[in-house]
């Protein structure tokens, strides 16, 4: 404390003791307050990330129905982009957990992001081999009722990847949990699609190439309904702390086990 030297305390003595506190504490509120806008300039770039991402889904879809080769090239040479974003978002994400070291929410938030970006970059990479399959395809001759067949997969899929990509931007996690209970349609339409091509196969040899390719990339799309589902599980862990309760829905056969003998 300030005091004259007659004994007398400053009349200011209180304020300047406090200057220090005050001090700190507006410095911790500033700290804070820029460690909110990094997190929501990170989601902001995974959310750009994943919209980049579903238009590379329902490119790769258009261009196996469409037969579109130029499509198809340019599909294989935006993945670059991707995963750039993901490379970036990642390393801004290690930097704020080790100068900032976030706790509780703020480094859930932070770890989901890392995650989303990895789920994100996987997406694109199904979505870069269909590309490379619609171009042999589009070589060949076409299968049209097979096609279709992906197609309303692929569409499924596509809605499946936008609905969990905006739940998780708007952090709601009712719709992304809808999401992840509907993953066993996506299986459902795969082995659909897994009987109708080993039919055709069977019938006639010659499409067994070509009917080849469209199974993995009915595989791709399953796959892609997968990471959709880990965008909705990412999501409510980041939210609410916890794993999501129970097994993931899969689709079964008449005899209870897997029909393809996919066991992911």
């Amino acid at each position: 404390m300030a005091c004259r030297l007659d004994g007398a305390t400053s009349p200011d003595a209180g304020f300047s003791a406090s200057r220090p506190s005050l001090a700190g504490d507006v410095m911790s509120e500033h700290t804070l307050k820029f460690f909110g806008d990094e997190l929501t300039q990170l989601k902001a770039e995974v959310t750009r990330m994943g919209g980049l991402v579903e238009s590379q889904v329902e490119d790769s879809i258009e261009c196996v129905v469409r037969r579109d080769v130029d499509l198809a090239q340019s599909i294989i040479g935006r993945d670059a982009k991707i995963d750039e974003l993901q490379r970036e978002i990642e390393r801004k994400a290690i930097r704020m957990i080790a100068l900032r070291q976030p706790v509780a929410q703020d480094l859930r938030r932070t770890v989901a992001a890392l995650k989303m970006a990895w789920n994100l970059e996987r997406t694109g990479d199904q979505a870069k081999n269909i590309a490379k399959r619609a171009l042999v395809l589009a070589e060949a001759e076409p299968l049209t009722p097979l096609t279709r067949a992906v197609e309303r997969m692929g569409r499924l899929v596509v809605a499946h990847l936008k609905e969990a990509l905006d739940a998780y931007t708007s952090s709601e996690i009712e719709r992304g949990l809808a999401v992840w209970r509907a993953d066993e349609d996506v299986d459902e339409h795969y082995n659909a699609l897994f009987r109708e091509l080993l039919t055709y196969m069977m019938s006639d040899p010659r499409t067994i190439s070509s009917c080849a390719h469209l199974l993995f990339i009915g595989k791709n799309l399953e796959r892609v309904g997968d990471h959709a589902t880990n965008i909705a599980e990412i999501l409510h862990y980041e939210i609410t702390g916890e794993e999501v309760d129970g097994q993931r829905p899969r689709w079964q056969g008449a005899d209870g086990e897997h029909p393809t003998g996919d066991d992911q």
